[in-house]
């Protein structure tokens, strides 16, 4: 399952009203053990004893040998529970004695809410572990997503008590953000820019940058990103990551080094529930039209070629910024040709629903896209923003939307 949707999964269930954490707690597992695109035949839910220093049993479900209530596992018998604070999540081979007589030879552990400290080590709230057939980076990679989703629903419970938004502390991170955010057209050599980000909210979680690099200015890069949730707390990681990019393309790292940096950053900066989606390329100043990229989780943009009217997305190079430390991306390319368009977008464009809960969608994206594709990038931007609003009238899903257009005139 893409991440983007695995998170949206996760945040969709754990959003519901629970009259618990342990009750949210079950639910999203016993629902992710449903899912049959997941491939996930079981977990068990631990949750800190802080009096005791160790890790009980909360929830065990699947097909296995189950643990005897009350079992615990002690924190200075496991090195591995504080690593987890660190990594958020690991994979490794079981040496408990019970647990192996259970058949439980492998594990795939996540953290789970805050972080609390017992002596010199500090630990995740709740364990997540995972069985499946087969327990590899991919499984620690979906582990991950939804062990983030579920700490950030955790702390939002926690924080609905008793949160205020203050209007005039709002309003001013709303002229920061806009003061921030680029001018909508752009034109660089032989292509034509145009983006706009309309948020959900007073502020926005999206945002999109132009970066001028190289010695010259021969190169310009592309940016579109998405922080997790909405509001301010989204919109002032937003803020951090544009800055800390433009920052990094100032001392002329290549992109993939560029990548990794970002994701190391985002892990070690922002709290264990926070993660971003991030896009970046760069379009070079010479005719040959080719534009360098990697996209790290964020909604494949559409590359649309004027030559023969086809469209393809450019998928992800990488995972979601956060989640997972030290994680490896790589690049890709593309090559412009004349009237062809790029097409970045956040996904509340086909996120956005209509009366009946329908989503906009890819399809109806690209049928759009292609639709105006021989106006300028303003236009196209405007001509789509204008469809998924109309789209959208009296829907009760919505979320930032941002689009980008990227067209090569010449």
């Amino acid at each position: 399952m893409d991440q983007k949707k695995l998170h949206k999964l996760v945040e969709s269930i754990a959003s519901k009203h629970f009259s618990s954490e342990r009750e949210l707690l079950i639910s999203v597992i016993n629902q992710i053990i449903e899912n049959e695109d997941i491939k996930v035949t079981g977990g068990r839910i631990w949750k800190l004893d802080t009096d005791k220093k160790s890790y009980k049993i909360l929830y065990q479900t699947g097909n296995f040998e189950k643990l005897n209530p009350g079992f615990e596992l002690k924190v200075k018998d496991y090195p591995m529970f504080s690593l987890i604070a660190r990594e958020r999540t690991i994979l490794g081979d079981e040496t408990n004695e019970v647990l192996l007589e259970k058949g439980i030879f492998k594990y795939s552990a996540s953290g789970v809410g805050s972080k609390i400290k017992i002596n010199d080590n500090r630990y995740f709230e709740y364990l997540l572990a995972l069985n499946s057939d087969k327990i590899d980076n991919k499984l620690g990679l979906n582990l991950s997503i939804i062990a983030t989703a579920l700490t950030s629903q955790i702390k939002q419970r926690r924080y609905s008590a008793s949160a205020s938004h203050l209007k005039a502390d709002i309003d001013k991170a709303r002229q920061l953000q806009k003061s921030i955010l680029p001018e909508h057209e752009y034109n660089f050599g032989d292509y034509e820019i145009y983006g706009v980000t309309d948020p959900a909210e007073i502020v926005s979680g999206d945002f999109f940058d132009y970066i001028e690099a190289g010695k010259e200015g021969e190169r310009l890069g592309i940016v579109i990103g998405d922080a997790a949730s909405k509001g301010v707390g989204a919109a002032a990681e937003a803020m951090y990551i544009s800055g800390a990019l433009r920052m990094a393309i100032g001392f002329e790292i290549k992109i993939t080094p560029l990548m990794r940096r970002m994701n190391n950053l985002v892990n070690k900066i922002f709290e264990d529930d926070k993660f971003a989606s991030l896009f970046y390329g760069e379009l070079l100043s010479h005719k040959s039209g080719l534009f360098l990229y990697a996209n790290a989780g964020h909604n494949p943009p559409i590359y649309y070629k004027a030559e023969p009217d086809e469209t393809e997305l450019l998928d992800t190079t990488g995972p979601l910024l956060g989640p997972v430390p030290n994680a490896q991306y790589y690049i890709e390319s593309i090559n412009f040709q004349k009237n062809d368009i790029l097409l970045l977008f956040s996904d509340g464009i086909i996120e956005t629903a209509n009366t009946e809960f329908n989503q906009y969608g890819d399809e109806k994206l690209i049928n759009k896209l292609k639709e105006v594709s021989s106006l300028s990038p303003k236009d196209i931007v405007l001509a789509i923003l204008e469809d998924v609003v109309k789209y959208s009238k009296n829907g009760r899903y919505t979320d930032d939307k941002t689009l980008v257009v990227i067209k090569k005139i010449y």
